[in-house]
């Protein structure tokens, strides 16, 4: 499924127009972003985890060169779906 298509479900779900869904949608990743910009997770019961997690630097390869080189370090964000949630999904 695409973005697109998310959206179109997203608004036949919820009983919105597909601009009010994509709206909601564009609000609710800006909101994510801005909240892990500033540090802070998200928990929301019954879904998952939004949080920054921070790589150290370390030594590695070029497969190509087979020089070694050295990756800096780097924060991504990362999310982890809730046990509640799982059990939604993987329910027969």
């Amino acid at each position: 499924m695409n973005k697109k298509q998310f959206i179109k479900a997203l608004a036949d779900k919820a009983n919105f127009t597909q601009k009010d869904a994509g709206i909601a949608f564009e609000a609710f990743a800006e909101t994510v972003a801005d909240v892990l910009k500033s540090g802070e997770k998200i928990c929301i019961d019954g879904f998952g985890t939004f949080e920054l997690k921070k790589r150290d630097a370390r030594e590695g390869i070029n497969p190509k060169t087979k020089e070694k080189i050295s990756i800096p370090s780097s924060v991504s964000p990362t999310f982890k779906f809730g046990a509640s949630f799982k059990n939604l999904v993987t329910k027969d």
